[in-house]
């Protein structure tokens, strides 16, 4: 996460559970989103680490998982245990010090379900390509913008308020300018897609 007292009032951690049948397959996710191409990673913001676990099972442990909270962090190592997947490596701050706290650039980053809710998106998004390595990308799995109510799991609505939703040229026009390429919108169903951006330039942005 990030360090802003009133970042998240929408993107809270939801309750346990719900994420298994909206997404039963994690996974299959991952593979979709190209993450098979990496040799390494970042889980940004990986809170209880929903896709934590399945990135190192695929990247055999190549993978840094960062986190500004200490107790989800702590839930999502549990999870890694858990499962016995390969070890990864853990990281406790600011996603806005990325630089500082990764001292090798990675291939691949994924931040899901949490861009829509970070104030300055694109300094966001320069910070993440100052850690990817040529040609390396960024991956934001964001909901559709739907009406909440239109989105509901296991029959409660779930997902960020309506009005902080973000469409896929939403995304574009934040982080193209911190020096990345459009790539792709990938379809994730039920409710949410990833957008997919190729790093091209770290000062682009200024």
């Amino acid at each position: 996460m990030i360090k802003d007292d009133n970042l998240f009032p929408a993107t809270v951690m939801p309750d346990p559970g719900w994420w298994q049948p909206l997404w039963p397959d994690p996974q299959n996710i991952l593979h979709k989103i190209g993450l098979d191409e990496a040799a390494s990673a970042i889980d940004l913001c990986c809170g209880d680490g929903l896709f934590t676990t399945p990135m190192s099972q695929i990247l055999g442990g190549r993978l840094t998982a960062v986190d500004l909270d200490p107790i989800l962090l702590t839930k999502a190592q549990q999870a890694l245990i858990e499962a016995n997947a390969p070890p990864c490596q853990w990281v406790e701050g600011d996603a806005m010090d990325l630089p500082s706290l990764i001292p090798e650039k990675v291939d691949f980053v994924l931040m899901a379900n949490t861009f829509h809710g970070v104030p300055d998106q694109t300094k966001l998004s320069q910070v993440v390509a100052e850690v990817l390595n040529p040609k390396g990308r960024f991956v934001i799995i964001n909901w559709h913008v739907r009406d909440r109510e239109k989105t509901p799991v296991l029959g409660v609505p779930r997902g960020p308020r309506t009005e902080m939703r973000m469409s896929p040229d939403d995304v574009r026009d934040v982080v193209e300018p911190a020096g990345f390429v459009f790539e792709q919108t990938i379809e994730l169903e039920p409710y949410h897609y990833a957008a997919v951006f190729k790093v091209t330039s770290v000062d682009k942005a200024g």
